[in-house]
């Protein structure tokens, strides 16, 4: 993942790869504080309302948890989904 800008990472949508979810796009990072390595990618929860009102809940993406980062997707392998508000 050289040489990729936050702006890049957020264009590309995340899909789960053990149910082929579309889980959206990145809206932030968690990165750790003392090596500025990425810890966790977040994505915000599922718009409500016929997509006007957006969900306060976000999903946090261990960085771990990311198979592939390619030109229109980002592949993750989760089996539990947390959400967080």
């Amino acid at each position: 993942m050289s040489n990729t800008t936050f702006s890049e990472l957020r264009e590309k949508e995340i899909i789960n790869i053990c149910d082929g979810a579309r889980l959206g796009t990145i809206c932030d990072l968690e990165l750790d504080d003392c090596t500025g390595l990425i810890c966790s990618i977040v994505v915000p929860g599922p718009a409500r309302m016929l997509g006007l009102i957006k969900n306060s809940e976000e999903l946090v993406i261990p960085f771990c948890k990311i198979q592939k980062i390619g030109d229109d997707v980002i592949l993750v392998d989760i089996n539990d989904l947390k959400r967080i508000e």
